[in-house]
């Protein structure tokens, strides 16, 4: 069977996962905003379709990915153009929606996994559970399967530590005890292109994305500077470092958890090409 592959969203990821499943064979469509940008114009010239958001061509797919987050007023931003046509498309057998581990909320460091019940606590992670139920009624009405991807944080090249400390901006935060999931943008492409190759036996599915060493902000600085063959900056205590943040910012610090992939791995057969921030910021270096 031809993968004729919907990708909502022409972001970092959204790029990502175009990129890896044409590898793979799959015929990719990315659907945005901006069709004649030149994003859009780079990825239409090595092959890709591109499709404007107000008329993508659902009908045909057989595979849908959601890459957008929620708006406060809106919802999914899918979903609320397009629920009645992905409802309806005859030939839609899988989606995949990118929610965030956002959703499991502060757990005080402990783990959680793929059947943690949410609890978020921040309002863009309430969104985001709202978002994921909902396609998750919309999938149900339509008959196919749904994978919930939830991610940590991502990085990759373009959006990584040494971006920073290049610039000299870098701040090397330590706070005792305090973890962040994470993942390489190129493991997200590999963990949707699994995840379509191994569909769920059931309705609804929870995947989640992210590596299998949560760590301290500070090490990953700190691995950075080693590989740039610098001196990292100085650590600085959280509690000094928080009257400069962002509300934004300090909103991620104020959550503490752990995720495991043990159950993703084992459903899709997903291979991490980046187990660790460590291969992580290695990969971004061999690409320049």
């Amino acid at each position: 069977m031809t993968v004729r592959l919907l990708v909502f969203g022409l972001g970092y990821s959204g790029r990502a996962i175009a990129r890896e499943a044409a590898s793979r064979g799959a015929d990719v469509t990315i659907v945005t905003r901006d069709p004649a940008g030149a994003a859009a114009a780079s990825l239409a010239r090595d092959g890709f379709g591109i499709a404007g958001f107000d008329a993508p061509p659902i009908g045909e797919a057989t595979h849908l990915v959601a890459t957008a987050a929620p708006s406060d007023e809106g919802g999914d931003p899918v979903l609320a153009v397009h629920r009645a046509a992905i409802v309806g498309a005859k030939a839609l057998r899988w989606v995949g929606y990118l929610s965030t581990t956002g959703v499991y909320g502060d757990r005080g460091g402990a783990w959680v996994d793929e059947t943690t019940a949410p609890a978020p606590g921040q309002s863009r992670s309430i969104r985001r559970l709202a978002a994921e139920r909902a396609w998750a009624e919309a999938a149900g009405e339509a008959g196919g399967a749904l994978d919930v991807i939830r991610l940590g944080g991502i990085y990759g090249p373009g959006r990584s530590p040494f971006d920073d400390l290049r610039a000299g901006t870098a701040r090397r935060i330590a706070k005792p005890g305090h973890s962040f999931s994470r993942i390489h943008v190129a493991d997200i492409a590999g963990l949707v292109t699994a995840a379509i190759a191994r569909p769920p036996a059931v309705p609804v599915r929870v995947l989640n994305g992210v590596d299998d060493t949560p760590a301290p902000a500070s090490d990953v600085v700190e691995e950075a500077a080693r590989l740039l063959g610098i001196a990292a900056p100085p650590a600085i205590d959280f509690d000094a470092a928080q009257a400069a943040m962002s509300p934004m910012a300090l909103s991620f610090w104020s959550e503490n958890r752990k995720v495991s992939n043990a159950l993703s791995k084992a459903a899709t057969g997903w291979a991490l090409r980046c187990p660790s921030y460590r291969e992580g910021l290695r990969a971004i270096l061999a690409e320049r």
